[in-house]
Protein backbone atom coordinates (compact mmCIF):
# COMPACT_ATOMS: atom_id res chain seq x y z
CA UNK A 1 0.00 0.00 0.00
CA UNK A 2 0.92 3.67 -1.18
CA UNK A 3 1.90 6.25 2.08
CA UNK A 4 0.22 9.71 0.68
CA UNK A 5 2.71 12.07 -0.38
CA UNK A 6 2.01 14.89 1.88
CA UNK A 7 2.71 12.24 4.81
CA UNK A 8 6.26 12.58 3.71
CA UNK A 9 6.57 16.13 3.28
CA UNK A 10 4.67 17.13 6.61
CA UNK A 11 3.62 20.74 4.40
CA UNK A 12 0.05 19.34 5.50
CA UNK A 13 0.99 19.91 8.51
CA UNK A 14 -0.49 22.96 10.83
CA UNK A 15 1.39 24.42 13.25
CA UNK A 16 5.24 25.35 13.23
CA UNK A 17 7.91 26.09 16.22
CA UNK A 18 5.51 27.94 17.93
CA UNK A 19 2.50 25.75 17.80
CA UNK A 20 1.02 23.94 21.15
CA UNK A 21 2.42 20.91 22.04
CA UNK A 22 2.42 18.50 25.12
CA UNK A 23 6.14 19.27 26.35
CA UNK A 24 4.73 22.44 27.06
CA UNK A 25 2.17 22.15 28.51
CA UNK A 26 -0.53 23.70 25.92
CA UNK A 27 -3.30 20.98 24.73
CA UNK A 28 -3.52 21.26 20.94
CA UNK A 29 -6.71 21.09 19.75
CA UNK A 30 -6.99 17.97 17.28
CA UNK A 31 -7.63 18.27 13.56
CA UNK A 32 -10.83 17.50 12.66
CA UNK A 33 -11.25 18.15 8.66
CA UNK A 34 -13.86 17.48 6.57
CA UNK A 35 -13.33 14.89 4.02
CA UNK A 36 -14.38 15.87 0.58
CA UNK A 37 -14.27 13.12 -1.83
CA UNK A 38 -14.73 13.95 -5.57
CA UNK A 39 -15.92 10.76 -8.09
CA UNK A 40 -15.93 10.32 -11.75
CA UNK A 41 -19.79 12.02 -12.28
CA UNK A 42 -19.97 15.04 -14.64
CA UNK A 43 -20.01 18.03 -12.18
CA UNK A 44 -16.39 19.50 -11.10
CA UNK A 45 -17.50 22.63 -10.60
CA UNK A 46 -19.61 21.18 -7.57
CA UNK A 47 -16.82 20.09 -5.89
CA UNK A 48 -14.86 23.51 -6.43
CA UNK A 49 -17.50 25.09 -4.41
CA UNK A 50 -18.24 23.39 -1.73
CA UNK A 51 -14.27 23.02 -1.19
CA UNK A 52 -14.09 27.05 -1.67
CA UNK A 53 -16.99 27.58 0.96
CA UNK A 54 -15.60 24.91 3.67
CA UNK A 55 -12.09 26.71 3.48
CA UNK A 56 -14.07 30.44 3.41
CA UNK A 57 -15.60 29.08 6.65
CA UNK A 58 -12.05 28.45 8.18
CA UNK A 59 -12.30 24.36 7.92
CA UNK A 60 -9.86 21.77 8.28
CA UNK A 61 -10.07 19.74 4.84
CA UNK A 62 -9.07 16.43 3.51
CA UNK A 63 -9.37 15.71 0.11
CA UNK A 64 -9.56 12.51 -2.03
CA UNK A 65 -10.18 12.53 -5.67
CA UNK A 66 -10.59 9.17 -7.58
CA UNK A 67 -9.24 7.81 -10.80
CA UNK A 68 -12.07 8.68 -12.30
CA UNK A 69 -12.77 12.27 -11.17
CA UNK A 70 -9.45 13.00 -12.65
CA UNK A 71 -10.57 11.99 -16.22
CA UNK A 72 -13.44 14.18 -15.82
CA UNK A 73 -11.81 17.12 -14.28
CA UNK A 74 -9.34 16.98 -16.94
CA UNK A 75 -12.44 16.57 -19.57
CA UNK A 76 -14.36 19.47 -18.21
CA UNK A 77 -11.49 21.64 -17.27
CA UNK A 78 -8.43 20.88 -18.92
CA UNK A 79 -6.79 20.24 -15.46
CA UNK A 80 -4.75 16.92 -14.89
CA UNK A 81 -4.63 16.42 -11.63
CA UNK A 82 -1.38 14.79 -9.94
CA UNK A 83 -0.39 13.78 -6.90
CA UNK A 84 2.48 15.02 -6.89
CA UNK A 85 1.96 18.75 -7.87
CA UNK A 86 -1.95 18.68 -5.80
CA UNK A 87 -1.40 21.65 -4.56
CA UNK A 88 -0.72 23.48 -7.88
CA UNK A 89 -3.81 21.83 -9.47
CA UNK A 90 -5.96 21.96 -6.93
CA UNK A 91 -5.34 25.53 -6.85
CA UNK A 92 -5.92 26.18 -10.46
CA UNK A 93 -9.02 24.38 -10.15
CA UNK A 94 -10.44 26.07 -7.39
CA UNK A 95 -9.98 29.61 -8.86
CA UNK A 96 -11.60 28.30 -11.98
CA UNK A 97 -15.44 29.41 -12.38
CA UNK A 98 -18.11 26.98 -13.75
CA UNK A 99 -17.81 29.55 -17.13
CA UNK A 100 -14.38 28.65 -17.26
CA UNK A 101 -12.75 31.50 -16.35
CA UNK A 102 -9.23 30.39 -14.93
CA UNK A 103 -9.23 33.19 -12.91
CA UNK A 104 -12.82 33.56 -11.18
CA UNK A 105 -11.66 33.71 -7.71
CA UNK A 106 -8.56 34.20 -5.73
CA UNK A 107 -5.57 32.02 -4.65
CA UNK A 108 -7.04 29.77 -1.83
CA UNK A 109 -4.91 29.47 0.95
CA UNK A 110 -4.45 25.59 0.52
CA UNK A 111 -2.65 25.55 3.86
CA UNK A 112 -4.75 23.36 5.85
CA UNK A 113 -5.67 20.78 3.24
CA UNK A 114 -4.34 17.95 3.07
CA UNK A 115 -4.69 14.97 -0.06
CA UNK A 116 -4.68 11.53 0.04
CA UNK A 117 -4.24 9.65 -3.17
CA UNK A 118 -7.48 7.38 -3.98
CA UNK A 119 -5.32 4.46 -3.74
CA UNK A 120 -3.87 4.46 -0.58
CA UNK A 121 -6.05 2.73 1.63
CA UNK A 122 -3.77 3.18 4.75
CA UNK A 123 -4.66 6.80 4.55
CA UNK A 124 -5.52 8.64 7.56
CA UNK A 125 -9.51 9.16 7.34
CA UNK A 126 -9.71 5.02 6.25
CA UNK A 127 -9.79 4.37 10.22
CA UNK A 128 -12.16 5.38 11.84
CA UNK A 129 -9.59 6.07 15.04
CA UNK A 130 -8.51 8.84 12.60
CA UNK A 131 -10.60 12.04 13.91
CA UNK A 132 -13.15 14.15 10.86
CA UNK A 133 -16.21 16.31 11.29
CA UNK A 134 -17.50 13.92 8.60
CA UNK A 135 -17.46 13.26 4.83
CA UNK A 136 -18.78 14.55 1.34
CA UNK A 137 -18.80 13.39 -1.84
CA UNK A 138 -19.73 15.76 -4.02
CA UNK A 139 -20.56 14.77 -7.09
CA UNK A 140 -21.17 11.01 -6.23
CA UNK A 141 -21.55 9.11 -9.50
CA UNK A 142 -24.13 6.16 -9.53
CA UNK A 143 -21.52 3.45 -9.22
CA UNK A 144 -20.15 5.23 -6.06
CA UNK A 145 -23.57 5.74 -4.78
CA UNK A 146 -24.38 2.00 -5.21
CA UNK A 147 -20.19 0.50 -3.53
CA UNK A 148 -20.97 3.22 -0.66
CA UNK A 149 -24.67 1.53 -0.34
CA UNK A 150 -23.16 -2.08 -0.62
CA UNK A 151 -20.45 -1.29 2.21
CA UNK A 152 -17.15 -2.08 -0.86
CA UNK A 153 -14.30 -0.41 0.11
CA UNK A 154 -12.69 -0.47 -3.74
CA UNK A 155 -10.79 2.21 -3.24
CA UNK A 156 -10.03 5.30 -0.67
CA UNK A 157 -13.12 7.38 -1.22
CA UNK A 158 -15.34 4.29 -0.81
CA UNK A 159 -13.74 3.38 2.79
CA UNK A 160 -13.93 6.49 3.78
CA UNK A 161 -17.49 6.86 2.74
CA UNK A 162 -18.44 3.19 5.25
CA UNK A 163 -16.20 4.82 8.68
CA UNK A 164 -18.20 7.56 8.42
CA UNK A 165 -21.06 5.87 8.24
CA UNK A 166 -19.70 2.96 11.08
CA UNK A 167 -18.73 6.08 12.86
CA UNK A 168 -22.10 7.92 12.74
CA UNK A 169 -20.62 11.01 11.01
CA UNK A 170 -22.69 12.85 8.94
CA UNK A 171 -22.27 11.92 5.42
CA UNK A 172 -23.17 14.11 2.33
CA UNK A 173 -24.02 11.74 -0.93
CA UNK A 174 -23.93 14.74 -3.83
CA UNK A 175 -25.65 12.00 -6.73
CA UNK A 176 -25.39 13.73 -10.28
CA UNK A 177 -27.18 11.51 -12.88
CA UNK A 178 -30.28 12.03 -14.80
CA UNK A 179 -32.84 9.53 -15.38
CA UNK A 180 -32.29 7.52 -12.24
CA UNK A 181 -32.62 3.75 -13.06
CA UNK A 182 -34.46 1.55 -10.25
CA UNK A 183 -31.81 0.49 -8.92
CA UNK A 184 -29.92 2.97 -8.34
CA UNK A 185 -32.99 4.66 -6.42
CA UNK A 186 -32.53 1.16 -3.93
CA UNK A 187 -29.20 2.27 -3.41
CA UNK A 188 -29.90 5.68 -2.43
CA UNK A 189 -32.75 4.65 -0.16
CA UNK A 190 -30.47 2.24 1.40
CA UNK A 191 -27.90 5.07 2.00
CA UNK A 192 -30.99 7.18 3.40
CA UNK A 193 -31.74 4.05 5.51
CA UNK A 194 -27.61 4.31 6.94
CA UNK A 195 -28.11 7.68 7.87
CA UNK A 196 -26.82 9.27 4.77
CA UNK A 197 -27.86 13.10 3.54
CA UNK A 198 -28.48 12.10 -0.34
CA UNK A 199 -28.52 15.25 -1.82
CA UNK A 200 -29.46 15.60 -5.76
CA UNK A 201 -27.55 18.24 -7.74
CA UNK A 202 -30.45 19.90 -8.45
CA UNK A 203 -30.46 23.83 -8.53
CA UNK A 204 -33.36 26.07 -7.72
CA UNK A 205 -34.06 29.19 -9.20
CA UNK A 206 -35.67 31.26 -6.50
CA UNK A 207 -32.40 32.56 -4.95
CA UNK A 208 -32.08 35.11 -8.28
CA UNK A 209 -29.47 33.24 -10.11
CA UNK A 210 -28.27 35.15 -13.24
CA UNK A 211 -25.25 33.20 -13.91
CA UNK A 212 -23.98 29.31 -14.36
CA UNK A 213 -22.04 30.08 -11.13
CA UNK A 214 -24.74 30.94 -8.94
CA UNK A 215 -26.34 27.79 -9.79
CA UNK A 216 -23.58 25.51 -8.76
CA UNK A 217 -23.27 27.83 -5.60
CA UNK A 218 -26.83 27.26 -4.65
CA UNK A 219 -26.24 23.54 -4.52
CA UNK A 220 -22.78 23.41 -2.97
CA UNK A 221 -24.70 26.43 -0.12
CA UNK A 222 -27.51 23.24 0.28
CA UNK A 223 -24.50 19.90 0.75
CA UNK A 224 -23.03 22.91 3.33
CA UNK A 225 -26.40 23.45 4.83
CA UNK A 226 -26.45 19.84 5.39
CA UNK A 227 -23.50 19.49 7.62
CA UNK A 228 -24.26 22.99 9.49
CA UNK A 229 -21.42 24.76 7.89
CA UNK A 230 -22.32 28.13 7.72
CA UNK A 231 -21.82 30.36 4.27
CA UNK A 232 -23.25 33.21 2.09
CA UNK A 233 -23.09 31.03 -1.04
CA UNK A 234 -26.93 31.37 -2.12
CA UNK A 235 -29.73 34.17 -1.19
CA UNK A 236 -32.43 32.01 0.96
CA UNK A 237 -35.76 32.38 1.21
CA UNK A 238 -37.30 34.87 2.90
CA UNK A 239 -41.02 33.93 2.83
CA UNK A 240 -41.81 36.70 0.04
CA UNK A 241 -42.97 36.23 -3.75
CA UNK A 242 -40.64 37.57 -5.98
CA UNK A 243 -37.28 37.52 -4.05
CA UNK A 244 -35.95 35.66 -7.27
CA UNK A 245 -36.82 38.74 -9.33
CA UNK A 246 -35.10 41.35 -6.99
CA UNK A 247 -31.69 42.52 -6.93
CA UNK A 248 -29.10 40.58 -4.54
CA UNK A 249 -29.19 43.41 -1.79
CA UNK A 250 -32.62 44.10 -1.95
Amino acid sequence: MSTSPDAQDGQDAPGGPDAPSARDGRAAAPRRPWVVGVSGASGTPYAAAVLRGLLDAGQSVDLVVSRAARLTLLDETGIAFRDAHWRDDLAAWLARGADGDPAAFPAPDLSDVRHWAAGDLAAGPSSGSYPTRGMLIVPASTATAAGVALGLSKDLLQRVAGVTLKERRPLVVAVRETPLAGNTLRHLVALDDLGAVVLPVSPAFYAGATHIQDLVDFVAGRALDAVGVEHGLYRRWRGELGGGSRPPDA
